[in-house]
């Protein structure tokens, strides 16, 4: 069974380690099962694509997924790499930022 996690598809993240460590983007797809993410503009890798009707051939790049222990998110406030947090605000548990106390959604 799939862990729940703490990121969602569109929020801000930057690479903490790898590759492409320094590096932030947008989270385009999220993959539970597997624990990992595509984010916008990291982990680019090569693909060679065979040539179709709609599409030409050749070496295109995109995005390959990441490992979610591997990336941060950003808090809204300072702009820094944070931890997430859960709050119940009234009746609705709310995602927060650890560094600022911040919320996310």
């Amino acid at each position: 069974m799939a862990t729940k996690l703490k990121v969602k598809k569109g929020d801000k993240v930057v690479v903490i380690t790898g590759r492409d460590k320094g590096k932030t983007g947008e989270i385009i797809e999220v993959q539970p099962a597997a624990n990992r993410v595509k984010v916008r503009g990291v982990n680019m890798a090569k693909h060679h694509q065979k040539q179709s009707m709609q599409t030409p051939g050749g070496i295109i790049e995109k995005e390959a997924t990441i490992h979610v222990s591997n990336i941060a998110h950003i808090d809204p406030k300072t702009q820094k790499p944070t931890r997430i947090g859960y709050r119940i605000d009234g009746d609705a548990k709310v995602r927060v930022s650890r560094r600022s106390g911040e919320k996310i959604d």
